[in-house]
């Protein structure tokens, strides 16, 4: 929203904190950019008591928190919890408020699948990897929507793989891509997964898997080529020692919460 503005001086001294996303808020002006830039993750982190009694003593936005109290106590939906945080900040015009309750309707009539897909893009846009898995996976391990075309579980299953990549987990991102290109047929998965198995399997298991198949084979020479161009733009100077560094880093992160 382009017209935010500093409206209260009131900084908190203990910020809250978003689980899920590990972002903290320290001011009313953070809030609501967070709100209004991720209506797909308004849940339970943002809908509770503690951040009503947040507002309350860390801002001195009383109020306000009690207004968001009894909407609590009436069962109100997340879009009215969320315009009772916008309206009573005082932040933005009426105009904008408009437009993000537009949005807030539009979302209500999307299917739960869309919007669990939307939340998980938005953690795998942070970096929040091992958290977008999970809900990524909610998606797909349970039963799927008739009133979604079975590319969009397919994109899901692409996702995931990405997911795992990113935490240099290939075995598992190799088995994703797999998934999504038996569903979608699209080249691309099929790239994505030939290249997870190059990094996963020895060289051995990999010229095996290749054989016999033209489809693999040709997908196979287009990513060694890709990988060619790739370095020669760039002019790829591995350091071996920065990578394995970066696979530690990840890797801290429990395989069984994946």
């Amino acid at each position: 929203m382009g017209s935010l503005i500093l409206c209260h001086k009131k900084r908190a001294k203990r910020p809250y904190e978003i689980s899920g996303v590990h972002i903290r808020i320290y001011t009313i002006e953070e809030l609501c950019y967070f709100i209004c830039n991720n209506l797909y993750l308004i849940d339970y982190t943002i809908m509770n008591r503690r951040l009503c009694d947040w507002l309350e003593d860390e801002l001195e936005l009383g109020e306000m928190a009690e207004t968001l109290r009894h909407n609590l106590d009436q069962n109100a939906s997340p879009s009215e919890f969320v315009l009772a945080i916008l309206k009573g900040s005082i932040i933005y015009a009426p105009s904008e408020i408009a437009k993000i309750q537009n949005i807030l309707e539009h979302l209500q009539d999307q299917n739960e699948v869309e919007k669990a897909k939307y939340k998980a893009d938005t953690l795998f846009k942070a970096g929040e990897y091992a958290s977008a898995i999970l809900v990524y996976q909610s998606v797909v391990n349970h039963e799927w929507d008739d009133s979604m075309d079975k590319s969009f579980y397919g994109l899901v299953y692409g996702c995931l793989g990405a997911a795992y990549g990113h935490l240099f987990l290939y075995e598992e991102a190799a088995e994703m891509y797999k998934k999504a290109y038996d569903i979608c047929e699209d080249a691309d998965m099929l790239k994505a997964y030939l290249y997870a198995c190059m990094k996963a399997y020895p060289e051995e298991r990999y010229t095996k898997m290749l054989s016999g198949n033209p489809a693999y084979l040709s997908a196979n020479s287009q990513v060694r080529e890709e990988l060619e161009n790739l370095k020669k733009e760039i002019d790829l100077d591995i350091d071996e020692s920065r990578i394995e560094s970066w696979k530690r880093e990840y890797r801290r992160i429990d395989k069984r919460n994946v």
